[in-house]
């Protein structure tokens, strides 16, 4: 079963790929996402057995690497983590296949699209099934490949070309930083398989390791060198700038991205290298900070964005960062909680998005929609259960996972101490900015008078009054998206079922599965699949916070709920002149923090300006122009007389070896004497 699991979306790739032309569009459509059906229906079968039976399982597939002391097998490791994982990826990239059909569909090139995202599901399944970290190096790399094909799709916007770039050298920084903590780990345990190396970390715990001139400690430095890698895969402070470019790509793949796959790799890496991990406290505070600081900032960026997909890419970045305080916390399951709740009403937001973009005639500038609800009723209904689960309102997916957060984190404060305290601030803060941007997006998009056709364009919004015209809207298929006249649609029966089975998700994951994730069930559901130390309470703690910290994300909740509401329906003249009244403030936001911008000025023009001189003083004026003709004549000059000693004739081949002899044996001779 787990080998179907696995090879399944393979399969579908090889098809699609190497036979597309001779099966057709049509063909590969069918051929794909059937397959990735039958995959997600196995995963579930799979998810019951593993986490409510059996504990862990190892599946050998083959040999692999035989190097010395370095022994890898390509094996998969069954056990509760990997089977959440399963369920996520394949159900999310099924619905996702199938959405697809619909949205695609008058792409020509749909053979090539679907052989990508069944790519890349099967490197993220790799990932997620790895048994040792040179597989799970391979998958990670491979979901690196698949989103840079995916993110460039279409390869004639110079937009989505950069963006693929962009996001594919961002990762690489990351993916530098996790095959050094590979080595290390290799180094301080002569093993990259998990079976060998968990065991084996207590015997560590407090040992050096000289690097530099200095003595650090071994755990710590093999945790951070790791930890750099899933900043990069999953977008955290300072590696996450790749991100909102990845909407460049088409709106399936945003969904795929930033729901199941490549950014919650990250996530489950942490996770799954949670027996390293839990005897790194220094790492381990890193983690909480990093993430914290990613949760507030995505949000306050999120705040002014116009592009509707980027709104959502941002709400990706900052629950991305929550995931991050619950690992950093020592809630791991809290971290897998999130993450599983997340996969549903973020690939329903996406999902959503992009029908309401294939209602516009692919317009995505929010400020260019309006009044929508009674055009596309079943695409607002979806969003709205989506922007539901996401603010965390009672009884829907979102309020189960991400309130368990923030309880994890002010629980922790007595032993994390600055890193907790910063952490939960944060979180209840941008809980607010969450429920205020998502009910802006609403608003924006359903409310109020229609901003499309011939009506005026957005003259409403804060954007037109402080001239944020960079934030324009792009066009998913790479044609003009304003000034559309045609009256808004609802989409086909194949892109709103996938938003219906999504809606159930993000209604009843929470509720069903909150007692194995974070409740009284956990150790039994998740057995050894992850590790909490014995002073590790946070489990037990987060359950005895005041009442006050139970209650402080749903009043951020209402807070931005009505701010929204104040601001983008009753009085819809307040953002633009809040806007007009904090120029500064509101560039300063619209343009990322200028993140772009200082990486820009630090790294990309310092290279260029390498480069440049390289090519010109290097290769132009040493290599071809210094001397007469050029360092490169002279040497073409010095061969073309060498050559002329290679006669061919084997007389002076033997004439000059016995010279060689000759010298040789009154050389050992003089030395000798």
């Amino acid at each position: 079963m787990y080998h179907a699991i696995v090879f399944l979306p393979l399969i579908g790739f090889l098809i699609a790929g190497l036979f597309g032309r001779l099966i057709g569009p049509r063909g590969s459509e069918i051929v794909t996402t059937a397959l990735l059906v039958v995959s997600a229906v196995l995963s579930w079968v799979a998810f019951a057995q593993v986490g409510f039976g059996g504990g862990t399982t190892r599946v050998q597939v083959a040999s692999w690497i035989s190097s010395g002391e370095l022994q890898v097998d390509w094996a998969f490791r069954v056990d509760t983590l990997t089977a959440v994982m399963l369920v996520v990826v394949n159900t999310v990239s099924s619905l996702v296949h199938l959405y697809s059909i619909g949205y695609m569909h008058e792409d020509p090139h749909r053979p090539r699209f679907f052989a990508y995202l069944s790519l890349f599901t099967f490197a993220m399944l790799m990932l997620v099934t790895s048994d040792n970290l040179v597989q799970m190096f391979f998958g990670w790399e491979g979901v690196g490949l698949a989103s840079y094909l995916l993110i460039g799709f279409w390869y004639q916007k110079p937009s989505a070309c950069a963006a693929a770039m962009k996001a594919f050298i961002v990762n690489r920084v990351g993916d530098f930083g996790f095959s050094l903590g590979i080595f290390l780990v290799f180094v301080l345990f002569g093993s990259v398989a998990f079976d060998s190396i968990f065991p084996h970390v207590g015997e560590l715990v407090g040992k050096p390791f000289h690097f530099l001139g200095y003595d650090w400690n071994a755990l710590t430095i093999a945790s951070l060198l790791l930890f750099m890698g899933a900043m990069g895969k999953s977008a955290q402070f300072l590696l996450h700038t790749w991100l909102p470019d990845a909407m460049e790509g088409p709106t399936p793949v945003s969904a795929l991205i930033h729901a199941a796959t490549m950014v919650t790799a990250g996530v489950f890496m942490v996770a799954r290298l949670s027996p390293i991990f839990e005897y790194a406290p220094v790492a381990l505070t890193v983690v909480t900070v990093i993430g914290a600081t990613t949760a507030f900032f995505a949000a306050t960026v999120g705040l002014v964005q116009n592009d509707i997909k980027r709104v959502i890419a941002y709400s990706t970045c900052s629950q991305l960062g929550y995931m991050f305080v619950a690992l950093g916390v020592g809630n791991y399951g809290a971290g897998i909680f999130h993450l599983f709740t997340h996969a549903f009403f973020k690939a329903l937001l996406f999902l959503g998005a992009g029908s309401v973009i294939h209602a516009m005639h692919h317009e995505q500038d929010m400020r260019n929609m309006g009044g929508l609800r009674k055009y596309i009723p079943f695409t607002a209904a979806a969003m709205t259960i989506g922007t539901l689960a996401l603010t965390g309102f009672p009884g829907f997916a979102g309020y189960f996972s991400k309130d368990a957060i923030i309880e994890s984190a002010y629980a922790s404060v007595e032993h994390g101490g600055f890193a907790s305290s910063y952490a939960f601030v944060l979180l209840v803060v941008a809980a607010a900015m969450t429920s205020f941007y998502s009910w802006r997006l609403y608003f924006m998009t359903f409310e109020g008078a229609p901003r499309w056709g011939h009506a005026a364009h957005g003259h409403d919004d804060h954007a037109h009054a402080a001239h944020g015209h960079d934030e324009q809207a792009h066009d998913d298929h790479g044609h003009g998206g304003h000034g559309h006249d045609h009256t808004p649609h609802e989409s086909p029966w194949v892109m709103l079922l996938p938003l219906a089975m999504l809606s159930a998700g993000a209604i009843f994951a929470g509720y069903a599965f909150k007692e194995y994730f974070v409740g009284h069930d956990f150790e039994h559901f998740w057995k050894s699949a992850l590790f909490m130390g014995k002073d590790n309470h946070i489990l037990h703690a987060m359950h005895e916070v005041p009442k006050w910290v139970v209650w402080s994300p749903f009043a951020a909740m209402v807070i931005g709920f009505a701010l929204a509401y104040w601001m983008y329906v009753s009085r819809p003249d307040i953002p633009g002149r809040l806007a007009a009244a904090n120029p500064a403030l509101y560039q300063f936001l619209l343009n990322k923090w200028y993140f772009d911008e200082i990486y820009d000025f630090l790294f990309v023009r310092p290279a260029k300006w390498l480069g440049r001189f390289l090519w010109k003083k290097g290769d132009g004026f040493v290599i071809d122009g210094f001397g007469p003709d050029g360092v490169s004549a002279r040497v073409v000059d010095v061969t073309n007389r060498v050559v002329r000693l290679q006669t061919g004739y084997l007389y002076h081949y033997a004439f000059a070896m016995l010279i060689g002899v000759a010298g040789l044996v009154t050389w050992y001779l003089l030395t000798r004497g």
